[in-house]
């Protein structure tokens, strides 16, 4: 039988490493190449809007379809009001259930819990979004506004939240807990001294991606805001509108300079998530520094 030389083996292993690299980088730049696409492709056919309004297109709150004036600002403000409620709602729930499925539950009680956040992370939106506007608005008594879009979204996305905060929790080492516990610490002081710090980065990336899911939900947004045009309010029992929920309902609808409209409102959104999920990198990577100098 034929030995293979040890350094043919080194090189063919080099020569995989290479190419295993160029295509990481190949794909990393398709992706890139595809945003710059959209982001190209929808700025040309916003332009129109952009030219007519200016700066008033993100300055202003009047929405008028018939003398052609476009004012984004009540819209911006709906999608991150609602964005916020969502977020205040989910993130505490969904921390609990993850910390309780990871470090308390039982061994029966534990894969039932996954299966049926996994299912409920797949659910259309359209579902949640019937649902809340047929049994849980009537049952609390709320009509269609923005606190009862804030909660249908927060019931949609504390599944993903869930789920990722678990993995990542689960990929805290059994030794840091287990040193911690063995220095006397009670199971709460374990999760805060071991647990919490070590998924600091994933946990806040779970709430990024669920933030942005909140912000770009379409259909079950639509159904329960309540379709206001232009209006900036702190009562969270008014109706409102969102970006996406605004660009689903008029869409079909819609001439040139009306599409131009809507196509700038998807712009600002895309602009706006790739801002927070930016801010959010920007976090994580300070309290990585952090917790690396401590």
């Amino acid at each position: 039988m034929q030995r293979l030389d040890p350094l043919d083996l080194r090189g063919r292993s080099q020569h995989a490493d290479r190419a295993f690299r160029w295509i990481a980088l190949g794909a990393a730049g398709i992706v890139l190449v595809v945003l710059a696409l959209i982001a190209i492709t929808m700025t040309d056919r916003a332009r129109p809007v952009l030219d007519r309004m200016g700066w008033d297109f993100f300055t202003t709150t009047k929405w008028s379809v018939p003398t052609d004036t476009y004012g984004a600002l009540g819209f911006i403000y709906g999608t991150l009001y609602t964005a916020a409620i969502a977020i205040a709602l989910a993130v505490p729930v969904s921390f609990g259930v993850a910390l309780f499925v990871t470090q308390a539950a039982p061994r029966w009680l534990k894969k039932p819990l996954i299966y049926t956040l996994d299912l409920l992370a797949v659910v259309p939106s359209v579902v949640f979004g019937l649902w809340g506007l047929l049994v849980m608005a009537p049952f609390l008594g709320l009509q269609s506004s923005l606190l009862t879009a804030g909660i249908i979204l927060a019931i949609m996305i504390t599944p993903i939240i869930t789920s990722l905060a678990r993995e990542v929790i689960e990929t805290t080492p059994n030794t840091d807990k287990e040193a911690a516990l063995a220095l006397g610490a009670t199971r709460w002081e374990m999760i805060t001294a071991a647990v919490l710090p070590h998924s600091k980065g994933g946990l806040v990336g779970a709430v990024m991606l669920g933030l942005g899911r909140a912000m770009g939900e379409t259909i079950a947004a639509a159904l329960v805001i309540g379709s206001s045009l232009g209006q900036i309010t702190l009562n969270a029992f008014a109706s409102g509108n969102s970006m996406p929920a605004v660009i689903a309902n008029e869409w079909g609808e819609a001439d040139d300079l009306h599409k131009s409209a809507l196509i700038g409102l998807a712009i600002t959104l895309f602009v706006i998530t790739i801002v927070v999920n930016l801010v959010a990198t920007a976090i994580v990577q300070r309290s990585m520094k952090r917790s690396r100098g401590s």
